[in-house]
């Protein structure tokens, strides 16, 4: 202590020294024990890696098998989902020209039937959208389609007869691709090969240009007039009809009554003793109903589905 009394300066570099000694040894020893465990985890990648270059690309037997199930089971699945789609699609059944002529007929005279029973106007002549097949007779390839057309249509219709709207002013039918000759191109087939490398000189085979379509789409317009109510009942019974798929593409809504309601309706002049007397009393008073008196028109474009695997 008499040393240190005497040699304060150096006593104290001496204490301080040792501190940062220490210090720096603690630091050495914390940063080689995370070099250890960064160059163990290295290590352990590069091994990892060598071995995945050295493997067999091809799959063992066990993974094989496991793909083989995986594949059966999403085909079940896909298969029980394309059942499950078709039962949401009017099913294309043969038909002949004649036949599905004579069933326009039927379902015509049904529909009129209908519409005089719930009291709903129909447009003049009205063929449900198929009037060119009235006189003449479908292609035989395009019988079956127009058939199950005919159908979804019907359906559609019997939904606007039994919300027992005012009228129906307007329905179209817009012609199906198959009825103006377009068709989709068939699907380029590859050609065969040699297994396991491509044969000299040959060029690649070119993927397919047009993917087979496994769903297509049938479109009706129509406008039709009706209280908000029977409007709603419409609407809601397409979205979620069954039996059909349909789709609301397009929907415009016009009120018959382009201005609002008056703020203060006028009195009426000289009104009886009678009926100011019963104006007066309570509970007596007329309602004034301001909205959901007027009528509403509705156009709106139908897409049904149908589905083609």
């Amino acid at each position: 202590m008499k040393w240190f009394q005497q040699n304060r300066w150096l006593g104290t570099f001496l204490i301080v020294f040792g501190i940062c000694v220490l210090f720096a040894g603690f630091l050495l020893y914390w940063t080689r024990g995370n070099w250890s465990d960064a160059r163990q985890a290295f290590d352990k990648a590069a091994a990892e890696r060598s071995r995945l270059q050295r493997l067999d690309p091809f799959p063992n037997d066990a993974n094989y098998g496991k793909l083989k199930v995986l594949l059966e089971n999403y085909s079940v699945a896909l298969d029980k989902f394309k059942e499950e789609l078709k039962k949401e699609a009017v099913p294309e059944t043969p038909l002949a020209p004649n036949e599905f002529q004579s069933r326009l007929r039927q379902a015509v005279i049904a529909t009129l039937n209908r519409a005089h029973a719930n009291n709903v106007k129909l447009p003049d002549k009205f063929a449900l959208g198929f009037h060119e097949f009235t006189t003449t007779l479908p292609k035989t390839s395009m019988a079956p389609l127009v058939g199950q057309e005919l159908s979804q249509i019907q359906m559609l219709i019997n939904i606007l007869l039994d919300a027992k709207v005012d009228g129906v002013s307007s329905f179209h039918r817009a012609p199906l691709r198959e009825e103006q000759g377009v068709s989709p191109p068939p699907a380029a087939t590859p050609t065969p090969g040699r297994k396991g490398s491509a044969a000299r000189g040959a060029k690649p085979a070119e993927p397919s240009a047009t993917p087979p379509e496994l769903l297509k789409r049938n479109v009706v317009d129509f406008t039709f007039k009706a209280a908000p109510a029977a409007a709603r009942k419409v609407l809601n019974e397409i979205a979620s009809s069954t039996g059909q798929f349909f789709i609301i593409r397009t929907l415009y809504v016009h009120n018959e009554k382009d201005k609002g309601p008056p703020r203060e309706k006028a009195a009426e002049p000289n009104p009886s003793p009678s009926e100011q007397e019963a104006s007066t009393q309570p509970g007596n008073a007329p309602l004034n109903f301001i909205v959901g008196n007027e009528h509403i028109e509705i156009s709106a474009t139908i897409e049904m589905l149908r589905f083609t695997f």
